[in-house]
């Protein structure tokens, strides 16, 4: 049995690109002499397309479009993702389809509303049956991603006597989650006794994105293909003939972030009609970070950034910045900001001396980050490029931003990476040669927002900032239970209390790349206003 597996990169919405894509693969499928040609998840409309599907005239389209590719279908049997209007309801399916016809459907049966999920909102679930389909003379058996999850229902499956099992996902990355599909796919095919086939999508949607990875077990539960993970990528698999060659070496966990987040900026900014982004460089580690993932996801020509110096920059932050625009290749300018914080504090010292508040405190600071924040959106308005934030998850935890200032922009890319993962990144960049300024690295954090300011000033250390802040998002641990592990329990108090308060500050950032198991947006939804504190 030949299997053609394509894992294309679906845009959402784009009805007519996604249909060309898999036009492309069926026709490759053919030349192949395959038996099969596999597509993933609601190829032809993309994942997640949300409350597009709530539209009758975009349902009407994506009837048109399967219809499409149902009409091009020849003798390979092609299996792919569409919504299908199922009398008053709607379904989350796999067409199967040859010859210009349709062979069945398969509906998927467990329906996911966890993290990034929300399929119950828009789906109804599949009946249970109809799982085994006839082509070629194989028998097909067919599950959609968080089916093949779910033991009772593969317990069910295993009953069914097939050739191969097809397994259809839109599948998001975050840290260690190939490894886990794996296994689980391993022990399904022992399980099943038939080879199965995991197809994942590729490429950056809003906030989440598809790795790719797309893989093979067969019945004695031993890996016989692996896809590239971060690229589009379509090949053949022959049964009949398996061996190593067919199993691409994962990328390292670190690497494995890294491209990540250069494929969801790349994604997010192209797709949205962008070329070009400018970044505030402050010499530090963050937007260090920010502007390496942009020069790799982009091009170092479509990457501006903007030195911004106050009254508190620091030599060695102009120097660090320099050297990392000369390290990266990238244009840049400088745009001093201390004349035009002068002019706003002159503006309303009468004002806040008739209040009695003569004195600086945050107020100030926040000024700074605001006036930044002006020009770099008036660049952006001039020149149609995309502001890149840089803050990082630790700080967008604790708040420890500013709206409106350094949040202000249109994508944030560092929006789920611990501080601590942010120097282990720059690490790992700068394991052949210096892309990121050692002294960036090395010298203690700081806002520069006021005379020798630094952030242990005002927090603790990032590395257990870091690790206080994993237990309660990630594992979602109360006060007792962290302090358990030998932190200062009034310590963690004080850190847990920060990131409830900063969730109106969250809810104005925005959309960044997910790359954790909860990252602050769909996975994690906490009220604004509320009364319970731990």
């Amino acid at each position: 049995m030949k299997i053609f597996i394509a894992q294309n990169s679906p845009r959402v919405g784009d009805l007519d690109g996604n249909v060309h894509q898999i036009h492309a693969g069926m026709a490759e499928a053919e030349n192949s002499c395959c038996d099969l040609a596999v597509f993933p998840e609601l190829a032809v409309t993309g994942y997640p397309p949300e409350d597009l599907l709530l539209r009758p005239l975009f349902l009407d389209e994506v009837e048109k479009a399967v219809q499409a590719v149902v009409g091009a279908s020849g003798n390979v049997c092609v299996a792919f993702g569409a919504p299908r209007r199922d009398g008053r309801v709607l379904k989350n399916s796999v067409v199967l389809a040859q010859n210009g016809r349709v062979i069945g459907y398969y509906d998927k049966q467990q329906l996911p509303n966890y993290g990034v999920f929300d399929e119950q909102r828009y789906f109804s679930a599949g009946s249970g049956h109809g799982s085994v389909f006839e082509a070629n003379g194989w028998r097909i058996g067919v599950g959609i991603c968080e089916d093949i999850w779910h033991d009772e229902l593969a317990s069910r499956q295993a009953g069914s006597r097939c050739d191969v099992w097809l397994n259809l996902n839109a599948s998001p990355f975050h840290r260690g989650k190939q490894l886990v599909r794996e296994k689980l796919v391993q022990r399904r095919s022992r399980q099943f006794s038939a080879p199965v086939i995991y197809v994942n999508p590729v490429g950056g949607q809003d906030e989440i994105v598809f790795d790719g990875g797309s893989f093979a077990s067969d019945s004695q539960g031993h890996l016989i293909l692996r896809a590239p993970m971060f690229e589009p990528w379509s090949g053949v698999l022959d049964l009949a003939a398996v061996g190593d060659e067919h199993i691409t070496p994962l990328p390292e966990d670190l690497e494995q972030v890294y491209k990540a987040l250069v494929l969801g900026v790349a994604d997010y900014v192209r797709r949205n009609g962008c070329s070009q982004v400018v970044i505030g460089l402050s010499g530090g580690i963050d937007s260090a970070l920010t502007a390496a993932i942009a020069v790799d996801a982009l091009g170092a020509e479509n990457v501006l950034g903007v030195l911004l110096p106050s009254h508190y920059s620091s030599d060695h932050s102009i120097i660090d910045a320099e050297a990392l625009v000369n390290n990266l290749g990238m244009e840049s300018i400088t745009l001093p900001i201390a004349n035009g914080v002068d002019a706003i504090e002159d503006t309303l010292a009468a004002t806040f001396a008739s209040w009695g508040k003569t004195e600086s405190d945050l107020t100030e600071e926040n000024i700074q980050a605001r006036i930044r924040g002006v020009l770099l959106m008036a660049i952006s308005n001039k020149t149609g490029r995309m502001v890149l934030t840089t803050g990082n998850k630790s700080e967008m935890a604790v708040g420890y931003a500013t709206l409106y200032g350094d949040m202000a922009g249109g994508f944030a890319v560092l929006k789920d990476v611990y501080k601590t993962q942010v120097f282990a990144l720059c690490r790992w960049l700068n394991r052949d040669k210096e892309v990121i300024p050692e002294n960036t690295i090395t010298k203690p954090p700081s806002a520069e927002l006021r005379p020798d300011q630094k952030d242990s000033d005002s927090l603790p250390d990032y590395d257990e900032l870091d690790a206080i802040l994993a237990a309660n998002i990630e594992e979602r641990l109360g006060v007792e239970e962290i302090a358990s592990r030998g932190y200062d329990q009034p310590e963690v108090k004080r850190v847990v209390r920060m990131l409830q308060l900063a969730e109106y500050k969250r809810r104005q950032s925005p959309p960044g790349v997910k790359i954790t198991e909860r990252a602050f947006g769909r996975d994690r939804r906490y009220p604004i206003t509320h009364g319970f504190w731990e």
